[in-house]
């Protein structure tokens, strides 16, 4: 179990939350709570942790479960963490007590542009990392097949921007211009 905000572990779940250069570099972003956690794909995974409270509810032993095999099969890290340490690497107010490093998924313009009924979401300079949230979702429920942003656009795995997507993270690729 970790029991320390010391622990290296923490200290880069930290600098994933909080440094949009430490995601690109590590090509890793955070998801916090069941949902997100959950809809991750399996080959996406590479940590997982969870809170001491979290793992004692037994609301949550079938998650807990499907996880731990997830991790198994994808040789991610699947760890305990004191409720306390928890607490102070999560980047919401009122922590889930379930987070997971996911690798960054990548994909090319022409992957985008493949298909017979390609229906892409453009977007220029958002700035608001919920607004961008907000579209990704929405532009799935609407049948999106991709996503195409310019640099300026604020980082798609800020975790305000993953949160509002509510999953939809994991299902439409995206392309970022030069």
């Amino acid at each position: 179990m970790i029991t320390s905000t010391s622990n290296q572990q923490m200290k880069q779940v930290a600098a994933l939350l909080k440094k949009a250069k430490e995601r690109k570099e590590k090509k890793a972003f955070v998801v916090e709570g069941t949902k997100m956690v959950a809809e991750a794909p399996a080959e996406w995974l590479k940590a997982v942790y969870a809170s001491e409270s979290y793992e004692k509810n037994p609301e949550h032993e079938v998650v807990l479960t499907v996880l731990r095999g997830k991790c198994e099969a994808a040789h991610a890290v699947f760890e305990t963490v004191s409720d306390s340490v928890f607490k102070s690497i999560s980047d919401t107010q009122t922590p889930q007590g379930i987070m997971a490093i996911v690798q960054m998924p990548e994909y090319t313009l022409e992957q985008l542009l493949d298909g017979e009924k390609t229906h892409l979401l453009i977007v220029e300079s958002i700035q608001d990392p919920g607004n961008l949230g907000t579209m990704v979702r929405t532009g799935e429920g609407a049948g999106i097949t991709g996503i195409i942003m310019n640099k300026t656009t604020v980082d798609l795995f800020n975790p305000k921007t993953i949160r509002s997507t509510m999953g939809s993270i994991y299902r439409i690729p995206f392309f970022v211009t030069a």
